[in-house]
């Protein structure tokens, strides 16, 4: 018979945690979840059935979740709650055993496929990048220590630069060192490079360019240009640990996994700056100047892709994105109604996280120019005739009055930048692009 007692919030916490960690501790199959839970609770109750079934239906199909967020779905059944108050007295006095299973990998199926590599533990996590635990403790930086560490330089994983952008603000430039750059490109490299980006992406994706974001949309009615606002800053850590978790890693090597691939700036940095500025960059963030910040952020964006792509579809127009800009055009309907589906773009990102910079939105007619990203799209993609001219006229006059001369900002690699920028228009336009090839072949570099 059941004791006149009930759990206190401590005790039913304490319950729902240990339910939690054995449905997480291996397959999300129902028979192995009751199984690992009559472990965990010391005998087979006819309450946890019907609460795992719950448990495996609100979280199919999603990313591995949390301990802390099971614990806290269970906490919130009904079921939970009616078995902590009719027996109460058996499971406060009952031992608890905490299930001791190994942590393992729980891929999705594609996860398999892409051939992500399997870590485990922590300690799996430590040997793979070639780290004691405490070096893995200190790059990944879990309790954010960077937010507090002095103005020594050598304490820091990063180093900082302030650029500034043309409408006068400031972006914060964040350059790995060495060890800390080793680290984030290995998990580019063996990790994130595997996993395939949306269709509709075409910025830090292989095989894909300028070019490629940009053809979709030539010879449209209306192209519409929009800019999503801080796009790196803006993607805080739990958010990159989830990437991980969805790959199949355990939450604590996704943690840690993450913790390496994000960064909180110190303080010291931040000093002047403004209020807003200071909180985009005082939080754990994808650092700009990471390796792997780019392909975390595309696939933080996929929900959003996946989403605008669908807008756009259902309103007779396309879409792709390069970083953060996004790009859509169409005819008919879509030319008709760019305001309401602008509206559209904005509610979405909103409701992914991410936020539209009003002042670089662009409705574009045929009647003017339709640049994206700097290819002018209106009937092919091309370059602008003023770029043209303007290289061309800076390698006619490099010909004429050597090299140095015209080098008037003192650009340390000179010759690579205009080798890049032939180069650029040369994809853009063949034609063109042979001509300044051969105006630069003339250039005398001595």
């Amino acid at each position: 018979m059941a004791l006149a007692v009930t759990l206190n919030g401590w005790e039913r916490k304490r319950l729902a945690r240990a339910l939690a960690g054995a449905l997480l501790a291996g397959e999300p199959e129902l028979d192995a979840a009751c199984a690992r839970a009559a472990e965990t609770l010391g005998r087979e109750w006819g309450w946890v059935r019907p609460l795992a079934r719950r448990y495996l239906a609100g979280f199919a199909g999603e990313v591995r979740p949390r301990q802390a967020e099971v614990a806290a779905f269970l906490e919130q059944s009904r079921r939970f709650q009616w078995a902590c108050a009719r027996f109460a007295g058996e499971l406060r006095f009952s031992p608890i055993h905490w299930v001791t299973e190994a942590p393992r990998m729980l891929p999705m199926e594609a996860a398999v496929a892409w051939g992500v590599p399997a870590i485990a533990t922590e300690a799996e996590l430590a040997e793979w990048l070639r780290l004691n635990p405490t070096e893995l403790e200190w790059f990944a930086d879990l309790k954010t220590l960077g937010r507090w560490r002095g103005s020594s330089e050598a304490v820091r994983h990063y180093r900082y630069g302030w650029v500034a952008k043309r409408s006068g603000a400031v972006r914060l430039i964040e350059a790995p060192k060495g060890r800390m750059k080793a680290l984030q490109r290995q998990i580019l490299a063996e990790i994130l490079n595997r996993v395939p980006t949306h269709p509709a992406v075409h910025g830090f994706v292989r095989g894909r360019s300028i070019v490629t974001f940009a053809a979709p949309h030539a010879g449209q009615e209306i192209v519409l240009r929009l800019d999503l606002k801080d796009f790196f800053p803006s993607i805080r850590r739990a958010r990159v640990q989830s990437i991980f978790r969805m790959l199949g890693y355990p939450e604590g090597v996704a943690d840690l996994l993450g913790g390496i691939c994000t960064n909180v700036v110190p303080g010291t940095v931040l000093r002047g700056m403004p209020p807003e500025t200071r909180e985009l960059y005082g939080e754990t963030h994808l650092p700009q100047g990471a390796a792997t910040s780019p392909a975390l952020a595309n696939l933080c964006a996929y929900r959003l892709d996946c989403r605008l792509a669908g807008l756009a579809k259902a309103a007779g127009g396309v879409y792709t994105r390069y970083a953060d800009d996004l790009a859509f055009s169409g005819t008919g309907a879509f030319a008709r109604g760019t305001d309401r589906f602008a509206g559209g773009v904005r509610a979405i990102a909103a409701a992914e996280g991410f936020a539209i910079n009003q002042a670089k939105t662009r409705v574009m007619g045929q009647g003017v120019r339709q640049r994206l990203a700097g290819v002018v799209v209106n009937q092919r993609v091309n370059g602008a005739r003023e770029d043209f001219d303007r290289l061309k006229a800076i390698l006619t006059n490099c010909i004429k009055n050597g090299a140095a001369a015209e080098n008037r900002e003192g650009l340390p690699f000179w010759r690579e930048h205009l080798e890049g920028k032939v180069s650029f228009m040369a994809m853009l336009n063949p034609q063109r692009g042979a001509k300044l090839k051969g105006l630069l072949e003339r250039i005398s570099w001595e």
